[in-house]
């Protein structure tokens, strides 16, 4: 699979890092680059295939796409790697430390989608937090209701931060996204496998997102035996965006518990 990278000069062990659904690699070098800073990694940024500069040349199937990356890092890796995942992003690296523990050193899920079906989530049922009058202004109104479901930081300066991602990096193969999101094989067929992970993860969810909520996550967890959990409040679905200095110092400290630092 010919998946379009970005791979920084770091000298220390290898971080891959995984984008949200629809989303670039520049769009997740935006989220979680600031929170490896200081680390010296070699940071890797994909573009999923039908996602910034990747072609569709895959099934449009979830284990197709997974399948894709553990093509990719067989092909570019020589050694386990730390993997980092962002909603769907993170979603698939979780499948591959399920199917392929090999090519993983430890996980970190930010806002991890756990189930693919939207009706079997555990949302939050409270209201959202207040925002100022004319928040949304700058959303495009095909956007509006994502944001609000999506958004805990409820401000224009997180909704224009957000926007900025989602315009980055190459367009993608909307198509190809479309049959993959609403197919019958959007879920990985061992999405419900209680199979153990024993590498260092940590796992992070916003306390306000109705998108893939934080419930479900927690109850993950089982999975993982060296694994962190922690919800953070004030935060949504775009938590890098929106909570960037918590997301640093919790990222700093999945770092040391490898042992990089």
């Amino acid at each position: 699979m010919n998946l379009a990278f970005d791979r920084s000069a770091g000298t220390g062990p290898e971080v891959v890092c995984l984008p949200m659904f629809t989303m670039s690699r520049a769009a997740m070098a935006a989220a979680v680059s600031p929170a490896f800073a200081g680390a010296d990694l070699r940071e890797t940024y994909l573009d999923l295939p039908g996602h910034g500069d990747s072609p569709a040349t895959c099934a449009p199937t979830s284990q197709a796409m997974l399948d894709a990356v553990c093509g990719w890092l067989d092909d570019h890796v020589d050694a386990p790697v730390l993997l980092a995942g962002a909603s769907y992003g993170a979603y698939l690296a979780a499948g591959i430390a399920r199917q392929r523990p090999d090519l993983v050193r430890g996980l970190l899920l930010v806002c991890p989608g756990v189930t693919i079906a939207r009706d079997t989530r555990t949302l939050p049922d409270e209201p959202p937090l207040d925002a100022p009058t004319g928040w949304l202004d700058a959303a495009p109104a095909a956007l509006r209701e994502h944001f609000d479901a999506a958004l805990g930081q409820r401000t224009p300066a997180v909704v224009a931060t957000v926007l900025a991602a989602l315009d980055s990096g190459g367009p993608g193969d909307a198509t190809f996204r479309q049959k993959l999101q609403s197919g019958p094989d959007y879920a990985l067929p061992d999405e419900n496998a209680e199979v153990v992970f024993d590498g260092p993860v940590t796992v992070l969810t916003g306390r306000q997102d109705r998108i893939v909520g934080y419930a479900d996550q927690f109850r993950a967890m089982g999975r993982y035996p060296r694994g962190t959990f922690t919800v953070i409040d004030a935060a949504g679905h775009y938590l890098p965006f929106e909570q960037p200095t918590v997301l640093r110092s919790l990222t700093q400290q999945w770092l040391r518990q490898q042992d990089l630092r």
